[in-house]
């Protein structure tokens, strides 16, 4: 059954289906690389596929548009598969539910993959057009964007010949963003020793985050919303210094890049002390609720006692309290404002997930700053804050960021367009977020870059939705562009 048939623009949404089909979360590429693969080859077209899985397609000028300079087009083809709690989906290997609802587009029960799925649409739908006259296409389709743009960093683009390149990564129509955060990874392991069950003196207790709004950790990360991991960190980071508590299980979040929503931990504690825990976690419920107010407003902190006696291994009460206590050190959230652009973060970072280990507690954090400087001094911070408190931290997937060009003929002949396509400006915008654009600079010279795309909500969530008119009208857009 084809869900999007007969919408417009049909051949954007018939490749965006296709590409639905296969799953194609981050690390689990391959599949995808080879469809695009053989979309290339079935229609005769120059195709590279390196060994990471990275994609260029090229197509040849049309003859009246022979010599013209190329056009360069870039999409990365894996997205962030999270499902909601309780959805019984793999999304390794099943295919994404679509769903078509009051003029959008989402997935039933998981995130959409419309970041960055629709940008490769664009690329297959460009590639296949027949009726309008086009110069030379350098189609670029990368693999794991979102977990540090690894495929960006490898890829080889010496064959290319073109110099301006439109980058179809933006979730708001009519906002072109000319800039944008590098960005890294950082890893810790907090060691914790085991003992057994501590006796019938304690009592098995289990905490729950859930109702957090959650969200893209570079777009949202400045809104105020909640991080379930944080949040549970500082909870039993409290509790862990006034009472005696022991660490049986603990997780939450699903991608680094993803503010979480959720997370959960398990603990024993004395049943002497668990009246004035439970009084003491009520109170800091209704602190959090306080700060997070109208920003986030779904919170819940679940509290579930068990008279049952658990005999279920534990963390020692002296490790549980130094990893809670190393994540209370560690900074989360905004760090810095940008001094140069009202309301736009320079500096921040979050901790997407949060795994219980044999032998410790594993947190990964995604780094960004529109300042390369500002980014390795909050990598050496954490590395340091880490060796303090007798854990292991390293740094992975470094990016730079993506400076604006004062001179950008690309730039200025798409805002010319899309001020006589639809009567006003677009807004020139600086993100937070990572683009690929300041790695793809670096490996072409004078490279000139502007990245649009259309109405996306909720992203790296299982609420994402795409608007269907938003996608055709930059569908036009960029074919007015690429003709002209």
């Amino acid at each position: 059954m084809n869900v999007l048939a007969g919408i417009e623009p049909e051949r954007v949404f018939y490749f965006f289906e296709e590409i639905s089909r296969i799953p194609h979360g981050s690390g689990n590429t391959r599949a995808i690389s080879d469809y695009l693969k053989g979309f290339a080859e079935e229609r005769g077209l120059f195709c590279r596929q390196d060994a990471l899985g990275n994609i260029i397609i090229i197509k040849e000028a049309a003859p009246d548009r022979a010599g013209e300079e190329p056009y360069i087009l870039q999409a990365h083809m894996d997205m962030v598969a999270v499902s909601a709690p309780g959805v019984q989906i793999d999304m390794k290997k099943e295919p994404l539910r679509l769903q078509v609802e009051d003029g959008r587009i989402f997935a039933e029960g998981t995130s959409l993959g419309g970041d960055d799925g629709i940008g490769v649409a664009y690329c297959l739908a460009v590639l296949d057009e027949k009726k309008v006259s086009l110069p030379r296409l350098e189609v670029i389709l990368t693999v794991d964007e979102e977990t540090g743009m690894e495929g960006a960093t490898g890829i080889d683009l010496s064959m290319l010949q073109g110099r301006r390149l439109i980058n179809l990564d933006q979730e708001e129509e009519g906002i072109f963003i000319t800039s944008c955060a590098g960005g890294a990874r950082v890893d810790v392991e907090i060691p914790l020793k085991r003992e057994e069950a501590p006796g019938k003196a304690y009592r098995f207790v289990e905490f729950r985050i859930t109702g957090l709004a959650g969200g893209h950790s570079g777009m949202e990360i400045g809104k105020g919303l909640g991080n379930a991991n944080w949040l549970m960190g500082a909870l039993l980071g409290g509790l862990s210094l006034r009472y005696d508590i022991r660490l049986i299980r603990m997780k939450g979040g699903l991608a680094d890049n993803a503010i979480p929503r959720e997370a959960e931990a398990a603990v024993y504690v004395r049943e002497t002390d668990l009246p004035d825990i439970l009084s003491y976690a009520e109170t800091e419920e209704q602190k959090v609720r306080d700060t997070l107010g109208e920003n986030d407003p779904g919170y819940r902190l679940e509290k579930l006692c068990h008279n049952d006696i658990v005999s279920a291994p534990a963390y020692t009460r002296k490790t549980t309290a130094e990893a809670f206590a190393c994540i209370c050190k560690l900074p989360n959230g905004v760090i810095d404002m940008s001094d140069d652009v009202e309301g736009l973060v320079e500096t921040s970072l979050n901790l997407g997930v949060m795994s219980l280990q044999e032998d410790g507690l594993r947190l990964s954090y995604a780094v960004r700053s529109s300042v390369d400087q500002s980014r390795e001094h909050l990598c050496r911070h954490m590395l340091e804050i880490a060796e303090r408190a007798g854990a292991k931290a390293s740094v992975r997937n470094a990016y730079p960021g993506w400076a604006y060009r004062k001179d950008s003929p690309l730039r200025e002949q798409m805002v010319r367009i899309y001020e006589k396509m639809y009567g006003k400006k677009p807004v020139l915008e600086a993100i937070h977020a990572g683009l690929e654009c300041g790695i793809l600079s670096g490996k072409i010279s004078g490279l000139d870059c502007v990245s649009i795309g259309p109405d996306l909500q909720n992203v790296h969530t299982a609420e994402e939705s795409m608007d269907i008119k938003s996608v055709g009208r930059v569908w036009n857009f960029l074919l007015e562009v690429l003709s002209c």
